[in-house]
């Protein structure tokens, strides 16, 4: 069964898709008895980013069903800035995630995905959007089977929860890195002992600190540090440090876009290239170019990394180990929703017997009054 986007109806032609036949107005998502989850991603990524990572991550799940429905509704963070394009589509087809927080809400959610995006401030408390991100991550804790932190959003839930201060690391970790599970776990079962997966970013968690305050570390690179990692609630929650979402030229786009900011001399250290990326041919053309950059920063030198960047084709390696994960993270909220359910139908029966035992013992206890006169 594939993914569904639970978007206005009326809306469906600009809906953002895996493929046409994937993709269906939120109307198909009816039966809640059947095999079916209900999933919210909280998208807070950047305006430029906003519809790629919809994208993704529905592409993902979809990738990742395996027999399961699975409905995905987008939701907005209260305090993420946008521009006029990107809060136009939140407009349109996000809802507050406040709307989950409300006690008369009647949305549920079997689980959750939040985003991150780049930090505004040095300090992660200082974002405008902390408070909201924190209220999100306590009803999350109680109100979800899982739910996945990626990359910032690790960083900022393992701040608030446990105090864990991110590292900042003397270059950006960007590339397609080498992993290897450490712990067994629900979540890698059927996926390598050793994988690869890309990072994208410049600051880490130490693993000591993770471990020191109760995570399960799954996988780690030796070259990025701690990759996934898991801490039990209520709900179970899932960090990812890296991107298993992430399309085959995701990269690419990123790198495209650091190299814009160095032409245009808002930043003055030029970037480097993802690593285990990009075949030799075009490692060797970007190289020549950066030199050139260097030498005489233009931003008319963009449209020639946008040549160069044309040319080559690159493999979603990552692929099928994603979507291993994703498919064992929907199994594990299926398996932990049914067990709810059961729980909850054993209650309600439980509860329907102690009434009846009840009213038969007072039937039992009231003499009855069948051929006795009444007196006034």
């Amino acid at each position: 069964m594939p993914a569904y986007l639970n978007s206005n109806p009326s809306s469906y032609d600009q809906q953002p898709h895996v493929q046409e036949r994937d993709v269906e107005p939120s109307v198909k998502f009816r039966d809640q008895s059947g095999k079916s989850l209900h999933i919210g991603l909280i998208n807070n990524m950047p305006d430029g980013a906003l519809e790629a990572t919809e994208r993704q991550f529905l592409s993902l799940l979809n990738a990742a069903s395996d027999g399961i429905e699975v409905c995905l509704s987008l939701y907005s963070l209260p305090g993420v800035p946008r521009n006029e394009i990107g809060a136009e589509r939140v407009r349109n087809f996000y809802t507050s995630a406040e709307n989950l927080l409300k006690s008369h809400s009647d949305t549920h959610l079997d689980g959750l995905i939040v985003t991150g995006r780049e930090p505004l401030t040095p300090n992660l408390q200082d974002e405008p959007y902390w408070d909201s991100f924190t209220r999100v991550l306590e009803w999350a804790r109680e109100n979800t089977h899982s739910t996945v932190w990626s990359c910032l959003a690790a960083h900022a839930a393992t701040l608030h929860m446990d105090g864990i201060t991110r590292v900042r690391s003397p270059h950006k970790h960007c590339g397609v890195f080498d992993c290897v599970q450490l712990s067994s776990h629900a979540l890698t079962e059927g996926t390598p002992l050793r994988f690869s997966l890309p990072h994208s970013r410049w600051n880490g968690l130490p693993e000591d600190a993770l471990t020191a305050s109760g995570y399960t570390v799954l996988t780690r690179s030796a070259e990025t540090g701690v990759d996934t990692f898991v801490k039990q609630f209520k709900s179970l929650f899932v960090f990812f440090q890296g991107h298993p979402e992430y399309e085959s030229n995701t990269l690419l786009l990123e790198y495209r876009r650091d190299v814009g900011r160095f032409l245009r001399r808002e930043t003055n250290a030029y970037p480097l290239m993802p690593r285990n990326y990009f075949d030799r041919d075009t490692i060797h053309a970007l190289t020549a170019l950066q030199r050139k950059a260097e030498t005489r920063p233009h931003e008319d030198l963009l449209a020639d990394v946008s040549e160069i960047l044309e040319m080559p084709s690159i493999e979603n390696a990552w692929a099928p180990t994603a979507q291993c994960m994703y498919k064992n993270w929907l199994k594990y909220i299926y398996e932990q929703k049914q067990l709810r359910l059961e729980d909850s139908r054993n209650s309600a029966e439980t509860n329907e017997i102690d009434g009846s035992d009840a009213a038969l013992a007072i039937a039992t206890a009231v003499p009855s009054t069948a051929g006795l006169s009444t007196e006034y």
